[in-house]
């Protein structure tokens, strides 16, 4: 596997979040930077699933070796909701702050707030399909705090950390984030090869 590896993402937050945490061990192509522009559907029923969907799309359409992730909020209280769903929450739009609002309501008088982000990442290289997890628990608090990241970071808060990951700097948030810690296991196994 080359230097260069495309990053099966039309979510321009995720793939600067990934760009920063790479940093210059790897050059990441987005899905613009070879040409692809089709929304490539993500109908598995697990995050792994739909991270193997992506990254084999661009694998057999465009050649490329290439990872995709799928990230998931689990909430214990609401059986894992919205879990494989989070991006479409409140509809089909990828509307983050519809969706953090129906989530909020959904959690009105609920005292158990535990909770945790779980990002997948499917590498193909080859035919193989390789995956990567990363995790990390928190709570969702009872309102908004930050205006950092992107998604749910702004009720998400970690249990290393006493504030949102939306009130982080880039570099905090992603030292310990799910995407953070998912990446840094594709870097390890690809510094092997």
């Amino acid at each position: 596997m080359g230097k260069k590896i495309v990053f099966a993402t039309n979510n321009a937050h995720k793939l600067q979040e990934i760009r920063q945490i790479v940093g210059d061990k790897l050059e990441i192509l987005s899905l613009a930077d070879i040409g692809c522009h089709e929304d490539i559907p993500e109908t598995a029923d697990t995050l792994a699933g739909n991270a193997e969907l992506k990254a084999r799309y661009v694998k057999e359409h465009y050649g490329y070796d290439c990872f995709a992730d799928d990230t998931g909020l689990i909430v214990d209280a609401l059986n894992g909701a919205p879990g494989v769903y989070s991006a479409r929450y409140a509809g089909p739009g990828h509307d983050s702050v519809a969706n953090t609002r129906l989530l909020l309501k959904n959690l009105e008088g609920v005292e158990d707030r535990s909770a945790r982000f779980v990002t997948v990442i499917c590498l193909i290289g080859g035919d193989e399909a390789r995956f990567f997890e990363g995790k990390v628990e928190g709570v969702i608090t009872r309102e908004p705090a930050g205006c950092g990241g992107f998604g749910y970071d702004p009720v998400f808060l970690p249990a290393e950390a006493d504030v949102t990951f939306a009130e982080m700097p880039a570099e905090a948030k992603n030292a310990i984030s799910h995407r953070g810690r998912a990446t840094a296991a594709l870097l390890d196994y690809l510094s092997q090869l």
